[in-house]
């Protein structure tokens, strides 16, 4: 299983799409999973990545989320947030992130650790693929 979790909130949700479409190739063999707007966004850059697409954030989307991470149905959550916000569902947020801890679920908030995640994940399946041979 390779669900990668896409977030971004509205600020950064551009910065989001360009991440994703620069290094597309190397999403290749993974789905991605997003909520509401960021799901749009991704939906409209043409990705060639499945991509599952959760209501809106702040109508419950954060909370699907941390369901699936809960489950152990998520592999990786890249959240690009905008640390300015502080809304009444802010408390989702931080459900979520709490459920990246809890799980040992590996967790990016901006474009270098999410740059590094996905180098981490391509590199420890390449060696896990190498063993089994």
């Amino acid at each position: 299983m390779n669900n990668i979790v896409v977030l971004a909130h509205n600020k950064k949700k551009a910065e989001l799409k360009d991440f994703l479409k620069e290094r597309e190739e190397w999403l290749w063999g993974r789905s991605l999973i997003a909520t509401g707007r960021s799901a749009e966004l991704l939906e409209e850059a043409d990705l060639k990545v499945p991509l599952r697409h959760l209501s809106p954030g702040k109508s419950g989307g954060y909370e699907q989320i941390t369901e699936l991470i809960k489950s152990g149905k998520v592999d990786m959550v890249i959240f690009f947030q905008d640390h300015e916000i502080k809304e009444q569902y802010h408390m989702d947020i931080l459900n979520l992130l709490e459920a990246c801890n809890m799980s040992n679920i590996p967790l990016a908030t901006n474009s270098a650790s999410a740059e590094l995640l996905i180098i981490g994940l391509i590199r420890k399946q390449y060696a896990e693929s190498r063993k089994v041979r």
